[in-house]
């Protein structure tokens, strides 16, 4: 189709994504291009801006390497994640979901613990953590047999590979549930942190006078099959930006009662005081049992 004027474009575009052979693909590409040129035509985007807009996709893709991902992280400031997170959970948004971010920090391949042991594989000064779980089905019977890998930042808000003084592989760990649907470890209390600001990301935050603290969570990911894998974050309730989370990332469900205790622990003192015990309860949804794609190696 010859272009004559501006509104000859969108329906040219259209026409050509309507050719497309995938049903669901087609769907998505018709959608995208009339959103896309709506937005165009409603804010008016000068060819300025559009340049601009380009170098900044350009940029990001660029920034992504094998310990840092700026499109995930983009994503999130941007509320996409859990959006996208919620309208597939909990019956597609009909219901509460525990499923949240991955987060841009996960790594596959993580060293296998005992249930009892502990994560922290390099000194890691702050509070312990124990921690004790459980994994059921849907109508609350245990889970048995289901690998969970869990991962979090330390108590100075780093996670190892961003922190050379932790061990490879530090704060992580790959657990599997017992009989009960039960697994429990030791850890330390992980903090809240500001996300990476030198990029694009950071440059939008400072333009909208945001801050870029993450409050203090817990990853953790369950794999069984038969079900859909679980990718949680469990988050501290004492943590001060849980309302104001810079990846708007906290639901009413993930919020965990991590609990201070200031006696010593009677079955092991070395834990010191004051420390900190989570418990929580993990519900699986039946589905297909799928690893997502590891952000960073």
């Amino acid at each position: 189709m010859i272009i004559g004027r501006d509104e000859d474009v969108t329906p040219a575009v259209l026409a050509v994504m309507r050719r497309t052979t995938d049903p669901r693909l087609r769907e998505i590409m018709t959608s995208l291009a009339s959103h896309l040129h709506a937005f165009v035509r409603d804010v008016k985007l000068t060819e300025e801006e559009f340049q601009s807009a380009a170098a900044i996709l350009n940029e990001m893709g660029q920034a992504t390497t094998d310990t840092h991902n700026e499109m995930v992280l983009m994503a999130g400031s941007l509320g996409v994640s859990t959006l996208v997170c919620l309208l597939n959970n909990g019956e597609q948004g009909a219901t509460e979901t525990q499923q949240n971010l991955l987060g841009p920090f996960w790594r596959m391949n993580s060293p296998e613990v005992p249930n009892g042991g502990s994560i922290v594989r390099s000194e890691t000064p702050g509070p312990a953590l124990f921690v004790s779980a459980r994994v059921q089905d849907p109508d609350g019977d245990p889970v048995a047999g289901a690998e969970v890998d869990v991962w979090h930042s330390s108590p100075a808000g780093l996670y190892e590979q961003q922190d050379p003084g932790q061990a490879e592989m530090n704060l992580r760990g790959k657990l599997a549930t017992d009989e009960e649907g039960r697994f429990w470890f030791r850890t330390v209390k992980m903090a809240g942190y500001p996300i990476p600001t030198d990029k694009v990301v950071g440059r939008l935050l400072k333009a909208q006078g945001r801050h870029p603290f993450r409050p203090a969570h817990l990853h953790v990911l369950v794999f069984k099959e038969g079900f859909k894998t679980r990718i949680s974050q469990v988050y501290a309730d004492d943590d001060p930006h849980l309302d104001t989370d810079v990846q708007f990332g906290v639901t009413r469900a993930l919020i965990g009662d991590f609990r201070r205790h200031d006696e010593p622990r009677p079955d092991d003192p070395s834990a010191g005081t004051p420390w900190y015990s989570l418990d929580y309860t993990f519900t699986l949804e039946p589905g297909v049992a799928k690893l997502p794609r590891p952000p960073i190696k």
